[in-house]
């Protein structure tokens, strides 16, 4: 089992949930709109977000940043300017990603541990395979999985070295299979870090999901995560939307991810020239506004668009609905309840998953 770090109220783990996170897709200097995507994130369901600090007016926004945005645990990613992480860490980010191979020296690399460890913020060893260390490139000719882990293993002792151990490393590969191969090296090492997963520059929507989603089975199932990201090309809400209904299908085989599959499941008919109602923009409401309830219950909502599989699939659900022509019937604990019009759909279908929590 990895050792407990916490950032800020958040707790990672020696067995604690798995935590979700994303990374705000906002120039962090302009504080208003990168406030506004991080609310948006946590309400969403997003443990932890990631800001990126480019230089120093960036690390200066943090503070503003911190006072505006309560609890939400902020991380600062940090590359090249050591001086970047200790300001982040003085205007209160909860956790630093470095990759203490591009910090500088030791002496360096010590002030950032030592501003950390003052603070009691952790740090995130990011180890990706587009910017290894020229040394490991060439001894295992590659961005391999052998030369991933070797790498993260490697900083963590540098840290180590400096006194920090509060430490979390990830190992990310735009390669599926090189990730999970560098997780699977590092976790054998039994060095009680725990790991953040996911793969990197996974590309649009539907590439990522289908990428992340076999990366983070095939480790989750194997004990494998504390922390995970599914990375996606554009706006980081689906990131978390994506992370939690991956968390939810696979959660028989994670207790830790079952202790995130809390929340509603959205099962929804791909639509065809049956459908009657606008069953795509129906579904995406539902999904958008159910993302961040706070819940410990499963709820399963159907949102189903014919009388061919809609009826059985919204009684097999915890409420649903079976559409016809401009109107669905509600289906609530297996049994049919009343009809409703389209255009009231979306807001009855929240009432009645309101009245489940």
């Amino acid at each position: 089992m990895t050792r407990l770090v916490r950032i800020r109220g958040v707790e990672i783990g020696a067995g604690r949930p798995i935590a979700i996170q994303s990374m705000t897709k906002t120039d962090t200097r302009d504080v208003r709109s990168t406030v506004s995507q991080i609310l948006e994130l946590r309400d969403a369901g997003c443990d932890v977000v990631r800001l990126a600090v480019v230089d120093m007016e960036a690390a200066e926004a943090i503070k503003k940043i911190r006072g505006a945005v309560g609890d939400t645990p902020l991380v600062a990613d940090i590359h090249f300017d050591y001086r970047l992480a200790l300001e982040s860490v003085r205007n209160g980010v909860d956790k630093l990603r470095i990759n203490p191979g591009n910090i500088g020296d030791r002496y360096r690399v010590k002030q950032v541990a030592d501003a950390a460890k003052e603070r009691g913020v952790p740090i995130r060893i990011g180890v990706n395979g587009g910017s290894l260390e020229k040394g490991l490139l060439e001894k295992y000719g590659g961005a391999t999985a052998a030369a991933l882990a070797e790498s993260a293993l490697n900083q963590a002792e540098e840290l180590s070295l400096c006194g920090f151990d509060d430490t979390v490393v990830s190992m990310k590969s735009s390669d599926v299979f090189v990730t999970i191969e560098a997780c699977r090296l590092f976790d054998q090492k039994n060095t009680g870090i725990p790991q953040h997963i996911g793969v990197t520059e996974a590309g649009m929507p539907t590439a990522s999901v289908v990428k992340s989603a076999i990366c983070m089975y095939e480790l989750l199932r194997a004990g494998i995560g504390d922390t995970l990201r599914v990375s996606i090309t554009g706006d980081p809400v689906e990131e978390v939307v994506a992370a939690k209904a991956l968390l939810q299908t696979i959660a028989d085989l994670n207790p830790r991810a079952a202790a995130r599959g809390a929340g509603v499941e959205l099962i929804a008919c791909p639509s065809c020239g049956r459908c009657r109602v606008d069953l795509v923009s129906l579904a995406k409401k539902i999904e958008r506004r159910t993302a961040g309830l706070k819940t410990e219950k499963h709820i399963k909502v159907a949102v189903m668009g014919c009388a061919v599989n809609g009826p059985g699939e919204a009684r097999a659900a915890d409420v649903g609905i079976a559409a016809g022509d401009g109107k669905a019937l509600l289906f609530k604990h297996g049994s049919p309840q009343y009809q409703v019009p389209e255009a009231e759909l979306a807001d009855v279908l929240l009432r009645e998953i309101a009245s489940l929590l």
